[in-house]
């Protein structure tokens, strides 16, 4: 029989175990706007911090008011929604397949983007290479197309896997293996598509598998957003489902959760979310694999903090990226996919390490 001491020990480490999470999600909130605003100031414009407030305020000048509202706001928010579904979706993935290396990366969904993307770009003339005022910059001719295309082409890589799964039992390590399986088929299938393609079409090609967050207009950041926050409320309403799975699929299953429901329908919409913002915005690798183990080491596996902090992670991850593109050999940006490669390889393998010790 517990006693009533007990009873109160209890209660007390509790509320600090759940104290700790709310705490590191605070800090990730604080982050994400501090580096939020220092993005606003960053850049060869040189605006100053009080320069933005005045232009928030509307009462800014007309350099600053389309530096900010065209350029470094749209930019920003597109870091912030694009980073933030690739970790969601990330952190989704890794639950219902049981793997840590299942992310949009290593299922495929990426790469069929970017294919789908080059069938457009290749076969629709959806792409071409603007050469005003000599700058020789490439931009895409239809980005609705491209993105239209793009979105098909990493949800059938999700189709694939799924209809695996349904069709015949396989383990989580071989759905991930699938998902490798269709990475190499939709790479192939892109380089064959590149390589009948003339030197103009090949350019706009590689340019949108670059990645960038310069691209999306303020509907297309919009949109992003409101996918993310409906599939964002269905997550947390499901949290207790994925903190029952992570005891094994047969206790969660004597704890009456649908399993194979919640399985297909989460991987459905993590697809969707993930699908939704690569399309838009090109490859990005890294930031939905990385995300969700780097908070898992502060609210460990509780799906009500890991499913809010990854997100917040992988949008902070994603912004600094994005402030490293633009900062480092100012003016110039450099891609942003290139940019989450550096940054996050050398975290993954460092968290690897801190997990073996």
């Amino acid at each position: 029989m517990v006693n009533k001491g007990s009873k109160l020990h209890y209660r007390e480490a509790y509320g600090k175990y759940m104290a700790r999470k709310r705490f590191v999600v605070l800090v990730l909130i604080a982050l994400l706007l501090g580096v939020a605003l220092f993005s606003i100031t960053a850049g060869s414009a040189g605006l100053t911090l009080g320069e933005v407030f005045r232009t928030f305020m509307g009462t800014g000048t007309t350099q600053a008011n389309a530096v900010v509202w065209n350029v470094r706001l749209p930019r920003i928010l597109t870091a912030i929604v694009v980073g933030g579904a690739l970790a969601l979706a990330g952190c989704i993935m890794q639950s219902v397949l049981r793997n840590p290396l299942a992310s949009a990366s290593t299922l495929g969904i990426s790469q069929g983007a970017a294919f789908g993307a080059t069938i457009a770009i290749v076969y629709f003339s959806a792409g071409f290479q603007h050469n005003a005022a000599g700058s020789g910059a490439i931009s895409i001719s239809n980005p609705y197309l491209v993105t239209g295309c793009a979105f098909i082409g990493g949800m059938i890589s999700v189709f694939v896997i799924l209809t695996l799964s349904r069709i015949k039992t396989v383990t989580p390590a071989a759905m991930v293996l699938a998902g490798v399986a269709l990475s190499s088929l939709f790479g192939g299938g892109t380089t064959l598509a590149q390589y009948f393609a003339d030197d103009v079409v090949l350019a706009s090609v590689v340019y949108w598998t670059f990645g960038d967050l310069g691209r999306t207009s303020w509907n297309e950041i919009l949109l992003i957003f409101v996918i993310l926050c409906l599939t964002f409320i269905y997550f947390m309403l499901k949290s207790w489902s994925y903190n029952g799975m992570q005891s094994g699929l047969q206790t969660a299953r004597s704890l009456g959760i649908n399993v194979d429901q919640l399985i297909l329908v989460s991987m459905v919409l993590a697809a969707l979310l993930a699908a939704s913002a690569v399309s838009f915005v090109g490859i990005i690798n890294f930031v939905g694999l990385v995300a969700p183990h780097m908070v898992r080491k502060f609210v460990s596996s509780d799906y009500r903090f890991l499913l809010p902090a990854s997100m917040l992670a992988g949008a902070c991850i994603l912004l600094l990226s994005d402030l490293c593109s633009r900062t480092i050999v100012a003016p110039i940006v450099l891609p942003i996919g290139a940019i989450t490669s550096f940054l996050g390889a050398p975290l993954f393998l460092y968290l690897i390490y801190k997990g073996a010790k």
